[in-house]
């Protein structure tokens, strides 16, 4: 019997879309709502890019997007594509011309702005290259850069008017007999943005993809997506996101994961549950969990592990996990296994031992998991 079915409030009940195809991605449906980055590279540095393109798809980005601003950036993007081991976004601004040259290179998907560009022949000549070059679109409205009609209709940016453009946009695909898009409408406040993702998940099924743009440095930018995107994903609104911070792109797919563990919307890796520390603790709970994480980075298989200085909340948390230590007293603690005491531990050897647990737990599971 399953925990949602045990526990109805803990179910999340998606909005109903269309599923399109970013490369090998799924997008919409049914299908896992997939986590995105964005190089920080120079795109004409194809060796660089790419190099970063890796380090976030080990992360666990599904998709990656690549700036085009210039021909040789889509020049490289021939290279970029074909090494990349997921699916290549081109962002596009202000020059068609470059979504048609990064559509011809193998971009999976096109990412173009109706606030910047051009007029509907240019858009339509991106829409021929990503049908003939079978690549999807996404429609990116974004608070910063909305049409100058739209402005002096509305006076400032606002959740209706972005909702407006993306829409007006979506017409223009449709009228093209183009329906293979998602689209987002982004902005740095969270306010705004809810609204305008809300209105927009009533008006079409189109697949939408999550961001609070410009959000802000790893820490602000990471509490402000949260707050944003955590709401619209309980909400059952999202089928992509992206999490936009200043900072390693690879923190951006890693706080993106995490969003989605916290709601039980997708599991990758260990998921650390961990005490802020208190007087109480048996051991330095702080510099144990840093440890730890940087440590058990390469496990990929969903599992759990609870890290808890004293025995107050230790053995209740370590029921629920797969691996659990829990401080005790005289420098040594008690290991836990598939939430049942199992053996103690000296805290100086506490580390690389429950590493070796969680290794030989994740081998486990994918054993059990490969037999299904």
């Amino acid at each position: 019997m399953s925990l949602n079915h045990v526990r109805p409030w803990r179910n999340i009940y998606r909005r109903k879309s269309r599923q399109i195809m970013v490369g090998k991605v799924p997008v919409g449906g049914d299908a896992p709502i997939s986590v995105q980055t964005m190089t920080n590279t120079l795109t004409h540095d194809a060796s660089s890019t790419i190099k970063q393109v890796i380090a976030c798809a080990d992360a666990g980005a599904d998709i990656v997007r690549v700036s085009c601003p210039d021909e040789a950036s889509t020049k490289a993007m021939h290279e970029i594509c074909r090494e990349s081991p997921v699916p290549i976004v081109a962002d596009i601004h202000f020059h068609y011309k470059r979504g048609v040259e990064a559509a011809e290179a193998g971009a999976a998907c096109l990412r173009i702005n109706p606030g910047n560009i051009g007029s509907p022949d240019r858009v339509n000549e991106v829409i021929k290259a990503a049908r003939d070059n079978n690549a999807s679109l996404r429609i990116g409205v974004n608070a910063g850069s909305l049409e100058k009609h739209l402005l002096e209709k509305f006076g400032e940016p606002c959740p209706e008017a972005m909702i407006e453009s993306g829409l007006s946009h979506i017409r223009i695909l449709q009228d093209n007999d183009f329906h293979e898009f998602k689209i987002s409408v982004k902005a740095s406040d969270v306010f705004m943005a809810t609204a305008a993702y809300q209105g927009l998940a009533e008006a079409t099924d189109a697949p939408i993809h999550l961001g609070i743009t410009e959000a802000g440095g790893l820490t602000s930018g990471t509490i402000k997506s949260s707050i944003g995107l955590g709401g619209l994903l309980w909400a059952g609104i999202g089928d992509t996101l992206r999490v936009s911070l200043s900072a390693d792109p690879v923190e951006e797919v890693k706080v993106g994961f995490e969003i989605l563990k916290s709601l039980g919307l997708r599991h990758r890796g260990v998921n650390i549950v961990s005490c802020p520390s208190c007087a109480r603790q048996g051991f330095d709970v702080i510099k144990t969990v840093e440890a730890l994480e940087k440590r058990l980075e390469h496990i990929k298989t969903p599992m759990s592990l609870s890290i808890i200085g004293c025995v107050v909340n230790g053995p209740g948390e370590a029921l629920m996990t797969d691996v659990g230590f829990t401080g005790g007293g005289a420098g040594s603690g008690m290991v836990y296994l598939a939430g049942a005491q199992s053996h103690k531990m000296s805290n100086d050897k506490m580390i690389d031992h429950i590493v070796e647990q969680v290794e030989i737990k994740a081998a486990e599971l994918n054993i059990v998991n490969a037999a299904k």
